[in-house]
């Protein structure tokens, strides 16, 4: 071992040595400390615990940083499919008059439109109302629309099952939701019939008015809530239904990148000039995306938890490695080697165990968020299970969606344990006393 170091800082001290004009001090993590800390990631005398314990700490930080990055990809995934679907339906700006009835949509519409970011806006008579067939009857939300504004809509256009919206506006048909249709018992050429307590104004008040309706077509948005509550009836005839001739109640808008809403907002607050409440998607559904974004901080607490249990594994196994290694550290000390040396050595060693298992990590999780849908489907294929159904998560596809700062946020988060696994076991190499140490050989 004496033969050993001194070759050893022969040739790596003097080397480092040459430009700090020390031929004895090596430079921090230089070329011997990095040999070192590969080395002793073995055990020299008790080969196999804490060459275990490194492939256990290895192991952990694998499947944790590995379920990290799938699981964030998922609930990133779930949270852009489900927006999609909301916002299929509904816009992400509404427009709502203040004082004064909405006579003016149109221009309104226009309006918007020609706001940069905005892609479409379209004015909508909404209310809700009962709806009922000669089976069943159930609530509504009826959303009065031209034909040209219905087939613009995302989570419409390509979505209906059955019947046609060509010439919608002069049906004065509904379209309704598909699970709707299902729970009225009704098909296309049916007809329905829609209340509302908002009816006729008459010397006794205002009366009741139902009307029956033929279901021209059956959409399927995807979402269950969506498609149980929503119908759909030519702009014209609700306007004459719910009392509102010649006026809107809503114009819903679409941008082009929903997350960039205060700058939208700003925009058309410049540009729309009468009084009016301007929400957006964010305040319609702060509840679901509040519950979403939990559900994803504490799943992503839970998973860096089994990081930080990897990570304990390592401060074990330096500790073992300590006392296994006790006789070499005081050799070193003895022929040189600084307390700061000695640190940056185990520091090393713990920081290599937790880059391997990070490296494997994400070697292991990104392929497998990108194809996890094809695993999925190949599982239930072979084992004949129902993995992720649709008609209980209203999705068709488990969806997935990597973000690169996320995994890069992941790697830096199981380094950053790692390095702070190795402070006290390093500490504790570097105040061996040799004397105690080489007391015994």
């Amino acid at each position: 071992m004496i033969h050993w170091g001194k070759n050893l800082f022969r040739q790596f001290g003097q080397r480092s040595g040459e430009a700090s004009g020390d031929s004895h001090t090596a430079a921090p993590f230089g070329a011997y400390e990095r040999m070192l800390a590969l080395r002793y990631m073995r055990s020299r005398r008790h080969r196999f615990l804490p060459s275990a314990i490194a492939g256990l700490s290895v192991t952990g930080i694998t499947v944790g940083v590995m379920a990290l990055i799938v699981v964030m990809s998922v609930m990133n995934g779930m949270r852009d499919e489900m927006m999609s679907k909301l916002i299929g339906v509904n816009g992400h700006i509404f427009l709502q008059p203040i004082d004064t009835p909405m006579t003016d949509y149109k221009q309104l519409a226009a309006t918007l439109e020609k706001v940069p970011g905005v892609t479409m806006a379209f004015p909508m008579v909404e209310s809700a109302a009962g709806i009922s067939s000669a089976q069943n009857q159930t609530g509504a939300l009826v959303r009065g629309v031209t034909e040209a504004d219905i087939k613009r809509l995302p989570g419409i256009v390509g979505n209906v099952k059955m019947g046609t919206l060509d010439q919608f506006d002069e049906s004065a048909g509904v379209a309704l939701g598909q699970r709707m249709a299902e729970n009225l018992g009704v098909q296309v050429g049916d007809n329905v019939s829609i209340l509302t307590a908002h009816g006729a104004q008459t010397p006794f008040g205002v009366t009741p008015r139902i009307k029956a309706y033929p279901v021209r077509a059956i959409f399927s948005s995807g979402l269950y809530d969506f498609d149980q509550l929503i119908v759909f009836l030519p702009l014209g005839e609700a306007q004459a239904f719910f009392n509102k001739e010649g006026e809107a109640s809503i114009i819903e808008g679409f941008v082009e990148h929903p997350d960039d809403m205060d700058d939208i907002r700003m925009k058309i607050g410049q540009a729309i000039e009468r009084p009016s409440i301007l929400t957006d998607w964010r305040q319609r559904y702060k509840s679901f995306f509040d519950v979403l974004q939990v559900e994803s901080e504490a799943i992503f607490l839970i998973l860096a938890i089994i990081v930080a249990v990897a990570s304990l594994l390592i401060v074990q196994g330096l500790i073992l490695l300590v006392k296994d290694k006790g006789r070499d550290i005081a050799i070193l000390r003895t022929m040189g080697a600084t307390r700061g040396a000695i640190l940056r050595i185990f520091i090393l060693t713990g920081l290599s165990i937790g880059a391997l298992g990070d490296l494997l990590g994400m070697s292991l999780g990104v392929p497998l968020a990108h194809h996890l849908e094809d695993i999925r489907a190949f599982v239930n294929r072979v084992f004949s299970l129902n993995l992720f159904p649709a008609d209980i998560y209203h999705l068709s596809q488990l969806p997935s969606a990597l973000d690169p700062h996320e995994v890069f946020g992941v790697a830096l988060l199981t380094i950053a344990l790692s390095f702070l696994a190795t402070l006290y076991p390093a500490w504790r190499a570097a105040r061996l006393d040799p004397v105690e140490a080489l007391r015994h050989e």
